[in-house]
């Protein structure tokens, strides 16, 4: 029975969290709407906005990172490292230095524009 309580109460956390952001955003704009104000200006883009979706890239080389990090655990576990010392070092370190070459990969392509 308890090892049921955690995963319940993580998904029922998420849902409570989106649910509120949800009708908060709706609440805000509806008052919005009620005072005359315009709702566009809530979507509206910035002028200096890029037409290049960069979450994408920053996700794209997490996973790459995560991976790198799985497969280089898998070898360190072989002969280097415990099994438990040895994957979620590589996983966080190539999940981190991803992280970081795609801000840097962000800030280079921000600044071409």
């Amino acid at each position: 029975m308890p090892e049921i309580v955690i995963p319940v109460t993580l998904f029922a956390s998420i849902f409570g969290v989106v649910y509120m952001f949800l009708t908060t955003r709706h609440k805000e704009r509806i008052a919005m709407i009620e005072k005359g104000m315009d709702v566009s200006l809530l979507t509206k883009k910035s002028e200096n906005s890029s037409p290049i979706n960069f979450w994408v890239i920053k996700v794209g080389l997490l996973m790459v990172g995560i991976a790198i990090g799985v497969f280089l655990g898998s070898l360190a576990s072989k002969g280097l490292m415990d099994e438990d010392e040895a994957y979620p070092t590589m996983i966080l370190l190539f999940g981190g230095l991803a992280l970081l070459s795609s801000y840097f990969l962000e800030k280079k392509l921000r600044k071409a524009d």
